[in-house]
This record gives C-alpha cells, structure tokens and sequence, in this order.
C-alpha cells in the first residue's frame, strides 16, 4: 500500500514536506521552514513521520521553504539517505549557515528563545552526508533499494529537480517541488517526464492567478530596463528588493546585458550578503549545470560594488545607482528595508518590485500605497512612519509556472491521483475545480496535513 501524509501545519505555502509510505519504504520530500511563522510554529510537524524511521529525503531545491529544517530532520533520524543535486547541496550549505545567523539575531532582538533551532555545527554535520545525484540518472534508494528514483530539472533556479519514484510494484510518483516550465534569463525550463505517471504531486503557487494574455518576458524586461533608464536619467536611485536566490542572479544578469545592449546608462549596480555567496556558487557550477547560456559567469561579466555592513556604516542609497538588494520581502533589519527609508521619501527615486510580495510586509505595504501615505518598514507595523514619495512599480517575472502551464502539465501527464501542495488554499481549490473539469475520471487531493491518503 502507498500513502501520502502532509507534515505542514496548515494547507498553505510555508513549511513543506511530505511523507510518502511506499509498500514499507518511507520517503520524506523536502524539509522547510515557514516565512511567517517563528520557532517551532515555523518547523513541519515531523512527530507524524511516527515510529518508523524515513529510509530517504529528497531536497527539491535549497529555498527554505523547502529546505530550512532539514538539519532537524536528519539529527531525527540519522539513518536516513538524503538526496539532492550538487546545484542544491552547496546553495544549500550557503543558505543554512545564514539561516542560523538569521535565527541567532532573532532570539537577541526578538526574545524568540527557540532560536537557533540548529547550530553551525549541525549544519556541518548534516552536510557530510548529502547525497549528490545528477539529473536524469536513476538509482535505488530505501532500506532494500526497492524503489527507483530520478531527478529532473525543475526550471526554478540552479539545481531545483522534481523526484520521480517507482515502486517494486511498478507505481510511478512525481513530485514536481517547485517548477517553471517557461525559459528565465539563466535558467533554462524545466524538463519533467511527459508520461507513464500513475501519481502527480503538484505545487500551487500561481493557482488562482491568471496572467495576462498578453505577457511577454521580453516586453517585461523592456518595460524594466525604461523604469530603471528613466529613473536614473532622472537623477534617481534605484531600488529593486530581491531574494537572494535565485531572482538576485536573474536579475543581475539582465541589468548587465541592459547595458551591454545601451538601455539603460553603465552606472554602478550595489549587489551584496548572502547574494553575493549564491552568485559564486552560480558561476562555480557555470560548466556543469543546466543554464541557457552555459559557462556564463556572473562575476566575471557584470561589474558590481558590495555595500557596507549596516553596523560599519549608514546605509545612503546616493542617485544615480542601482541597489539590487535583499530581502524582497524588505523585511526588518534587510539591506533593502534600511535603503527603502531614504527611497520610498524621495520623489525622483524609484523601487522596482519584481516579484511577490506578502501584503502584510513591509513590500507588501509599500505595493498597496498611495503616493503620500505614510508607510511603516516594521514587520508587524507600527513605530516610525515614511512618506510615500518615489516611484513605484512592480514586473512579473516568477520562477513559479503559470496557472494553466500547471494544469495544461497535469492534464498531458493524466495521471490517475494528483495532490495538490504548495499553494494557498483559494490556490488549490482553483487548480481542484480546474483539473476536475478537464481530468473527471482523476482523483483530485487537497491533502489535510496530518491525514495519510491511500494513494
């Protein structure tokens, strides 16, 4: 028998992972951490994994979301094979030790007593026995090596993959994690199997937007690169909040062709922390990793400046500059929340939104003004108010596939049992009544977390 079990605490996008049960061999996919939860609340429920140890882990890609607990999970259970691409291992290495950094100033500036909730050692250790796999390249895995497994590229960002697993019995599961099936600037679209699955777990994210017919990448890029020209022509600075994986390096690499390609002037682009950690290892993995343009490396080809640590010096944003900075959810005490103070108040300068953004951040909150509203830059809101001012606009280019690239996926697959994960729930139940009217003889799942679903 074949059961799925969502160890989240809430159907949602937050804290994923995933217990798959198949004919004995335990799976858990993914191991994340929740962006707007804090201590324990933030971590997946993992006393429902049970008595029986997980034989093996899949990481999707090294975004917390996905990643951010897994040092818990594997000092749980130390037995367990853990299995990513090299892409992912070292972005996640990166990524964790922040993350540590992360929760240690919390615990001083927030009182958050559980925090850290692993150390840098942990780190350390857990990382000494991932498992690197190659796309494309099936190996057995669980206690008796009964099950198949493959890797495909995912198309989010470097080293993302969904897990495909075959069964002794012969049943077929896909796990997509997060996927884009559409070309970005580095990255290329994914390349995910196109038949012969029994079982589909799917994200959601994008599953109750419908983008505009009319989108074009390319017109997007335009229409970004004129924000920025005009702006700094102006005699503005410019501010776009980014993650710093994955969309910081996108990113980058458009602002160097837009000035290779003389769209907008060759002003200093102010680029640093932990992006700068992921950009290396984006142009370490330039040969061996699948990108659209392969042995392009960002450092060597775009010219940026670092910024001072907020501790060493004032961060000024000055005119005439670009500051491609995280977080892009600006939130508290980020590079780009201490630079949106001077920005947002400033009428010549603009901030460039280029992804989403929660309504209840301080991005989210700026996004939603009024051109001379006073705005608060603290995560809960509150304390000091700045004036709306600056320019403000926001682009579209996600990492996540579209509502109907997801479906139209789903639909040339049709697979007999598809669970839909990864989305808030108007997201899924969009995508359920979606997939219902095109698939009516599959079973559609909006799996409860906490509830095993025979699959």
């Amino acid at each position: 028998m074949t059961t799925f079990t969502n160890l989240t605490r809430g159907a949602e996008i937050g804290s994923n992972s995933y217990l798959l049960d198949l004919d004995g061999t335990r799976v858990v996919l993914d191991a994340g951490m929740h962006p707007k939860r804090e201590g324990m609340e933030a971590t997946p429920n993992y006393k429902l994994i049970g008595g029986a140890d997980p034989d093996t882990i899949f990481v999707t890609h090294a975004h917390l979301d996905h990643l951010g607990t897994l040092p818990m999970l594997q000092d749980a259970y130390p037995g367990a094979e853990v299995n990513m691409t090299e892409g992912t291992a070292l972005i996640a290495d990166a990524m964790l030790h922040n993350s540590v950094n992360v929760m240690t100033s919390k615990r001083t500036q927030e009182g958050i007593v559980e925090y850290p909730l692993f150390s840098h050692k942990d780190v350390e250790t857990a990382a000494r026995s991932w498992m690197h796999r190659p796309y494309n390249t099936p190996f057995r895995t669980g206690h008796n090596g009964d099950v198949l497994a493959t890797l495909h590229d995912a198309g989010h960002i470097l080293g993302s993959c969904g897990v495909e697993l075959e069964t002794a019995e012969g049943k077929t599961i896909f796990y997509t994690g997060d996927v884009q099936f559409e070309d970005q600037t580095l990255i290329g679209g994914a390349s995910f199997p196109t038949s012969g699955i029994d079982v589909l777990i799917m994200e959601c994210t994008h599953g109750d937007t419908q983008r505009d017919p009319e989108y074009n990448r390319r017109k997007e890029m335009l229409r970004f690169a004129e924000a920025i020209r005009s702006t700094l022509e102006n005699d503005g600075a410019v501010l776009i909040p980014v993650f710093a994986l994955g969309k910081s390096q996108e990113l980058l690499c458009e602002i160097g062709r837009f000035k290779e390609q003389g769209l907008i002037p060759d002003v200093p682009v102010f680029f640093g922390g932990l992006s700068t950690k992921i950009t290396q290892i984006y142009d370490k993995l330039a040969d061996r990793t699948p990108r659209r343009d392969p042995g392009y490396r960002l450092r060597e080809t775009v010219e940026i400046h670092g910024l001072p640590k907020q501790a060493a010096a004032p961060l000024v944003p000055s005119p005439g500059n670009i500051y491609l900075v995280s977080s892009g959810m600006m939130s508290e005490h980020t590079i780009s929340n201490a630079l949106a103070r001077t920005v947002m108040t400033h009428p010549n300068d603009a901030i460039l939104f280029v992804g989403y953004s929660d309504p209840e951040s301080p991005a989210g909150r700026i996004k939603a003004a009024n051109t001379g509203e006073p705005v608060s830059l603290r995560e809960k809101g509150g304390g000091q108010l700045y004036t709306l001012r600056s320019r403000i606009e926001c682009f579209d280019f996600s990492g996540h596939a579209t509502r109907d690239a997801l479906v139209d996926y789903a639909c040339r697959l049709n697979p007999g049992t598809i669970l839909l994960v990864h989305g808030d729930p108007g997201a899924m139940e969009s995508m359920r009544r979606m997939l219902s009217d095109r698939l009516p003889s599959a079973r559609i799942i909006i799996p409860e977390p906490g509830i095993p679903y025979t699959i």
